[in-house]
């Protein structure tokens, strides 16, 4: 009688392992089996959304009768335009925009940063009197800045310099002393500071209190805190709504013609005031506005840039390297196109 011990019990076959396609055939599953290499599969088409091509072709359609519109349109007079366009006069009252508008985004800013730092002291005061400057040169409107400026010799005939209740050492009339351009850098800037200063204080409040915190466990002092750690992370934050304040401080320049300065918009309207040429002339201006706007996004947009670094994995492609990538592919579509064999 056999025993249990000489009944020998049957190897167990072992169970297949389930192959997993990584190819093709793993995203069709009604793929035929044993293919591998996915011949034979179905193509792929994106899906088709007849509304969206329906509604760029309306919008080009539209641009073209716009622009149809403006370029056969007599009343434009384009070739008194370009007569006009780089004229003595004219280049004469662009200089004096840009200059206008450097001096003032550069001590509007200046301005703006002191403000910015008095309203996070510490000191009540210090906060008090920056809130009521923002308060009140945002409340005011810019126009009304510049006439009140323009006549503050009604207010005060001379300014001196002398003792309280002393001699007085010297005095000027206010008159000789506040021209129309020197007015409007005046009002310009004041009126940009107190909108530079919630920027600043937008971008530094954007920082991380850590940062701070790690630059005071490291000994640093608070001024140097906020020169080296603070202000160059919150530029990520302030630039962008600077560039806007900087193409709008240009575009803005032109309401000091009211004060008679000779910028680009006084200048054109001395020139129209004599032959009558109003609409050409303005899209003189108009087409000079928008060049130097064109010119100072592009600048904003490399600034802006820079501060990026370190904030992703990789940089966004600049304009000229993102056109070199889209005629790269657009050629190699055409010679994938006009291959033997191509679709």
């Amino acid at each position: 009688m056999a025993t249990p011990s000489d009944v020998s019990a049957p190897t167990p076959t072992p169970a297949p392992v389930p192959t997993v396609e990584t190819g093709p055939a793993a995203k069709h599953p009604r793929a035929p089996a044993g293919t591998g290499t996915g011949a034979g599969l179905p193509p792929i088409v994106p899906r088709r959304r007849p509304g969206r091509q329906l509604s760029a072709a309306a919008a080009l359609l539209l641009f073209a009768m716009v622009l149809g519109s403006v370029v056969r349109n007599d009343a434009f007079q384009w070739s008194v335009v370009g007569q006009y366009f780089t004229t003595a006069a004219v280049l004469d009252g662009l200089l004096l925009t840009l200059w206008l508008t450097a001096v003032v985004m550069v001590l509007g800013f200046l301005l703006g940063t002191v403000l910015a730092v008095m309203r996070l002291s510490d000191n009540p005061v210090l906060r008090t009197l920056s809130w009521g400057y923002v308060w009140i040169f945002r409340s005011t409107p810019l126009l009304v800045q510049l006439l009140f400026w323009f006549n503050i010799g009604a207010l005060y005939p001379t300014l001196g310099l002398g003792i309280p209740y002393g001699p007085e050492l010297f005095s000027v009339k206010t008159v000789n002393l506040l021209g129309p351009t020197l007015t409007a850098v005046i009002g310009l800037t004041l009126h940009e500071s107190a909108y530079a200063a919630e920027v600043v204080r937008g971008g530094i409040l954007s920082v991380d209190p850590g940062q701070t915190e790690a630059a005071q466990a490291l000994g640093l002092s608070r001024r140097r805190t906020l020169r080296r750690i603070v202000v160059p992370q919150a530029m990520r934050s302030i630039v962008p709504t600077a560039g806007n304040m900087l193409i709008g401080t240009l575009k803005g320049t032109s309401i000091v013609s009211v004060l008679a300065v000779h910028d680009l918009l006084y200048s054109v309207q001395l020139v129209y005031n004599q032959n009558y040429q109003v609409i050409p002339l303005l899209m003189v201006a108009t087409l000079w506005y928008i060049a130097v706007t064109t010119v100072l996004g592009a600048g904003q947009y490399y600034v802006e840039r820079y501060y990026a670094r370190g904030t992703s994995r990789g940089l966004p492609p600049t304009p000229l390297r993102l056109l070199r990538i889209r005629l790269a592919g657009l050629r190699a579509r055409l010679r994938a196109a006009t291959a033997p064999g191509g679709r």
